[in-house]
């Protein structure tokens, strides 16, 4: 019933996705720079949660524009309405609806859907990953420098060591290609099915990976933080990979790759 469930809500977020789009609605910004929610943001989250509620009442929910629900079940229910909202919001069909069910701390389900490309990926802890209902799999790159990568950039820079900018020029002054797409849970879907072969970014919340990083993982691929330890969505930094370019990629990230060269 939780995958049902799961399946019918993103579904249902997807919808008002497609009402709103390239229409009128109304867009205000929360804090921070650029950090925009629209209307459609809250349609999508309140048509989600209804199915939610109606099915599992009892279940905790985080969600990125309302308080976080707290309960004893042992499920969370952990929703990003629209991620990409700025794509969004500009009529940039990158965006998507992600929605992760969480059991005792692990994360067990994940759906995510672009309705503007019929895109529909999904994982059930140790079923593998889906897209559309067929199989997919992480690529098979063996080393950094013939890798296609992706990443995200944060709208208040992070004054840091090794920080977005910093990561970025290392490796595309090496000649590696890295994309900018706006959508952190469409990036890890597209490293789940092979077409990017690794994924990192310093600053996202649980909503923005919870569903993607168990979605790579199913699929093949590797997921840490960026220390290379165990990833945890409520921790900010993630790198995600095929397996084959992790270690190698994290050295990008923590300035270490030119020891290795």
């Amino acid at each position: 019933m939780y995958r049902q469930t799961l399946i019918d809500a993103t579904y249902a977020g997807a919808r008002e996705l497609e009402r709103f789009f390239n229409g009128k609605f109304t867009v205000s910004n929360k804090e921070g720079v650029n950090n925009l929610v629209t209307q459609a943001d809250f349609e999508s989250e309140k048509a989600i949660i209804k199915i939610i509620k109606s099915a599992f009442p009892d279940d905790g929910i985080v969600s990125e524009e309302s308080p976080e629900v707290k309960t004893d079940s042992g499920y969370k229910w952990i929703i990003d309405p629209i991620d990409g909202t700025i794509n969004f919001a500009n009529g940039i069909p990158i965006c998507c609806v992600s929605i992760g069910i969480e059991h005792n701390n692990t994360m067990v389900m994940g759906a995510v859907y672009n309705p503007f490309i019929k895109e529909f990926f999904f994982a059930e802890r140790g079923k593998g990953s889906f897209l559309n209902d067929q199989p997919i799999h992480v690529s098979k790159k063996a080393e950094v420098i013939h890798s296609c990568l992706v990443t995200g950039f944060p709208y208040t820079y992070i004054r840091q060591a090794n920080g977005p900018l910093q990561v970025f020029e290392r490796l595309v002054t090496r000649g590696i290609p890295v994309r900018r797409l706006g959508s952190a849970a469409i990036d890890l879907c597209w490293v789940a099915a092979g077409r990017f072969d690794g994924f990192y970014e310093h600053q996202l919340h649980a909503w923005d990976s919870a569903a993607g990083y168990l979605i790579v993982e199913e699929a093949g691929g590797k997921v840490t933080n960026m220390k290379g330890e165990k990833y945890s969505p409520y921790e900010y930094g993630i790198v995600a990979t095929n397996g084959h370019i992790h270690d190698e990629l994290l050295q990008y990230v923590n300035g270490t790759i030119e020891d290795a060269l």
